[in-house]
């Protein structure tokens, strides 16, 4: 059955041209519907950040959104490669960015979530916590929502910067949070799986996994999936937190879950992809990518991408290597995929629009 906003329980996909959050949009489809690409032969430009990129790139029109442990968010022409300007942050920035109105979002080693005005790069907002923020702030309904070190998932208005709750877990945060229509839902440093009420913030259900979650979770219908550090991605019943199946991988997971359909594809820490059934877990297939896979999947039409040193592109369906493409670095953060290009950022501090 193809998958609806309606069955995702999600906000409506952005545009074709829109690259808004992690994994895309709200929904953590890593863009799949776009054109399946062949093996890039050139780079149609290349910028030097000169610093180390560990976070995924976000798109709109024709700027790409990028972010470095330099404390720099960068506002790059996706056409031409060049620097339309920089916000600089006190601190390192690990957050991807994500996309709201006319603002981009992100947080920040510093303890701050920033909001930064898309075109101009001044700063609207900032949200302080008491420990860096890793996780990618959420936005739905106009209320961002966001997990830090110092254990707390916090909500604010959008617009403003102004708090509107704030709720303790037993953990630190890095995990993104998935927000469904009524409920949050996001891992912690403890080994929980947590669901808080949305308007609120009061915590409905929590389930312990066996290590802790950096993984970010995805929602498909009434099946929550997530990883842990524990080795096993997990499928957990949304509105309880039951757990209705589990799934043991080599190493811990750090990767967070693409979904396509009824299938959910996700990286581990021991260096293989796998492809498992959100309704009962049942393993699709698994390739190896490299020594370690910690980025997340995105998709083209029937083709799922993953970075380690490189771009390696699988069939969906199967598991087999259609191409690699080396780009000399590691890289951690997913890429954006639009038109057959291929924007990506990696550890060595560059930046490549792939063709």
């Amino acid at each position: 059955m193809p998958m609806t906003n309606e069955t995702r329980g999600t906000s409506a996909a952005p545009a074709a041209d829109e690259w808004v959050t992690l994994l895309c949009d709200n929904t953590r489809t890593g863009g799949q519907g776009a054109p399946p690409m062949e093996a890039p032969s050139r780079a149609r430009w290349q910028l030097r950040l000169g610093s180390s990129v560990r976070s995924a790139p976000v798109m709109r029109d024709t700027t790409l959104y990028v972010n470095s442990l330099a404390g720099t968010l960068h506002a790059i022409n996706v056409e031409t490669g060049r620097l339309k300007w920089k916000f600089e942050a006190p601190g390192q920035i690990h957050s991807t960015p994500s996309l709201y109105k006319n603002k981009v979002l992100f947080g920040c080693d510093d303890g701050n979530v920033y909001a930064v005005n898309a075109e101009l790069g001044g700063k609207s907002w900032d949200v302080p916590t008491k420990g860096e923020v890793w996780a990618s702030p959420v936005v739905r309904q106009g209320v961002a929502c966001f997990g830090s070190a110092d254990g707390h998932v916090y909500a604010a208005d959008a617009d403003s910067g102004k708090l509107v709750w704030k709720q303790q877990l037993g953990g630190r945060v890095y995990s993104t949070a998935y927000a469904a229509e009524k409920n949050i839902y996001v891992g912690s440093g403890d080994g929980q799986v947590h669901s808080l009420d949305q308007t609120t913030g009061k915590i409905l259900w929590s389930t312990p996994t066996g290590n802790g979650i950096d993984s970010s979770p995805a929602l498909v219908r009434d099946t929550l999936v997530i990883g842990s550090l524990d080795f096993f991605v997990y499928g957990l019943d949304a509105t309880t937190g039951a757990v209705r199946w589990k799934y043991e991988t080599g190493l811990g997971i750090s990767s967070s879950p693409a979904v396509s359909g009824d299938v959910a594809y996700i990286g581990s820490k021991d260096g293989f992809l796998y492809a498992l059934a959100i309704k009962t877990g049942e393993l699709k297939w698994k390739t190896r990518a490299g020594e370690v896979v910690t980025s997340p999947l995105v998709f083209s039409e029937g083709v799922v991408y993953v970075q380690s040193f490189g771009t390696m592109a699988l069939e969906a369906a199967t598991g087999k290597v259609m191409w690699r493409a080396g780009l000399g670095g590691s890289v951690q953060g997913a890429p954006v995929i639009r038109e057959r290009v291929i924007y990506v950022a990696g550890n060595s501090g560059e930046v490549y629009a792939l063709e």
